[in-house]
């Protein structure tokens, strides 16, 4: 089972499948929005479709927080192209 949770001492908002950290997108607050840089997923779970339950994870609590965000990662920036009802979300 997955799981994606916030690190604010890391600045990052990681997937963790039973206990072990999968993957991670990092960010840096910047205006009150949140900014997407980088994100990565371990190669021993690429091509579960953790990549997207990250993102979906992330931008639900930007959204549950009342943030606004800046997808720079290419990933992230994508994802959100593709998938229309996150458009509110842009800075």
């Amino acid at each position: 089972m997955s799981e994606v949770t916030n690190n604010t001492a890391r600045s990052r908002y990681e997937i963790s499948v039973d206990g072990a950290v999968a993957g991670y997108s990092q960010y840096v607050m910047k205006d009150g929005a949140v900014v997407f840089t980088h994100t990565e997923i371990d190669m021993d779970y690429e091509g579960q479709g953790l990549g997207s339950k990250l993102v979906r994870g992330m931008l639900a609590d930007v959204r549950e927080r009342g943030l606004k965000m800046v997808p720079q990662c290419p990933f992230v920036k994508e994802y959100v192209k593709k998938h229309p009802e996150y458009a509110d979300l842009r800075a």
